[in-house]
């Protein structure tokens, strides 16, 4: 059996760093046209972007793709909302997670997984700015360990 391709399309950094991720689970995505080649071609951008359950569908807001140089007249709208494919019972679990205090629906990553975009979406909780300074303060730390790991190797 193959193993199944997965080519990294675009990743939220700023969701990792806003939000400690509690859980993260891959779905679909319904694109129109020329949305599929521009995400393909890496044209797109979400830093503020989010997703709801509404009509219990799961629907993503702030998510730009830009529109297609090589199409025609027929263009996508690049705002619009799009919507996300999960199994029923996955998005009544997400909804009474998402009715606790703090929890919200942010995508992680886009990738292409056997010919199909899919999205990493995460149920993330909003980090404090404590939280933030500490992984700050962490990576840092992480970082001069592993300068000095790499002098103890060279000598």
């Amino acid at each position: 059996m193959m193993a199944e391709a997965k080519k990294i399309i675009a990743v939220n950094k700023k969701a990792r760093f806003n939000y400690s991720i509690e859980e993260s689970l891959e779905c679909g995505i319904v694109l129109e046209g020329t949305e599929v080649k521009s995400v393909k071609s890496g044209n797109v951008s979400f830093p503020d972007a989010f997703a709801e359950i509404k009509n219990k569908e799961i629907w993503m807001y702030g998510f730009h793709i830009s529109g297609y140089a090589y199409s025609s007249v027929f263009t996508h709208d690049p705002d619009r909302p799009k919507k996300l494919l999960l199994h029923r019972d996955e998005i009544k679990r997400l909804e009474r997670k998402t009715e606790e205090k703090g929890f919200t629906l942010i995508p992680l990553d886009f990738y292409l997984k056997n010919g199909c975009i899919k999205i990493t979406l995460g149920i993330c909780k909003g980090k404090k700015l404590f939280d933030k300074r500490a992984d700050i303060r962490q990576r840092d730390i992480n970082r001069d360990i592993q300068r000095e790991f790499k002098k103890g190797m060279e000598s």
